[in-house]
């Protein structure tokens, strides 16, 4: 059995990716960790771009359950990070694979049995997209537009057919929405 890569970004109405911090006049309800979870709990790998691992690991390494109910997915989980520069990575479970190269995500998606969660990373998940290996794109996409910031799908980037697998609304006017290829 091939693993699934299954990207999760929180987005703005105009393709906003970068630095969330505009999520939080929403908060984060319940239903959201809950449909976020659901997705997640069927991870077996987290694949990460050097700046969002960066970001992620002082942020998790030292949460407990009791701080987050996310926490040991992100701390016990083998995490793979994909960076040309980066050449130690200290979090736990963490191994550096090099510079992006389809053919080693490949090898990775082959490797495990499971999904590869994918947060953040905007880099490595245009250069998935554009390589056809992201199996799931969940999009929670944020009432909200800034005009400015880097983009999930900048202007230029090679067309991307998707099909709508989900939808669910939230009470805070958050959208989560599921994509698969239009191909499968």
């Amino acid at each position: 059995m091939m693993g699934t890569i299954k990207v999760h970004e929180f987005i703005t109405l105009d393709g906003v990716i970068g630095a969330p911090t505009w999520t939080m006049e929403y908060g984060f309800t319940p239903e959201m960790g809950e449909s976020i979870g659901g997705f997640v709990e069927a991870c077996d790998a987290i694949l990460l771009g050097r700046t969002t691992y960066e970001e992620f690991a002082p942020a998790w390494a030292t949460r407990s359950v009791e701080d987050d109910p996310g926490a040991p997915f992100m701390n016990e989980t083998p995490k793979y990070v994909v960076s040309s520069t980066l050449e130690h990575a200290d979090w736990k479970n963490s191994t550096v694979l090099g510079g992006y190269d389809a053919d080693a995500i490949r090898r990775l998606k082959d490797s495990v049995d499971g999904g590869i969660y994918v947060s953040g990373s905007g880099t490595l998940v245009r250069a998935l997209l554009a390589d056809g290996l992201v199996d799931e794109l969940h999009l929670i996409v944020y009432p909200v537009t800034l005009g400015t910031g880097p983009r999930l799908f900048p202007e230029g980037a090679p067309k991307s057919s998707l099909k709508l697998a989900g939808s669910r609304a939230f009470g805070n006017g958050v959208l989560h929405l599921t994509y698969n290829p239009a191909t499968r």
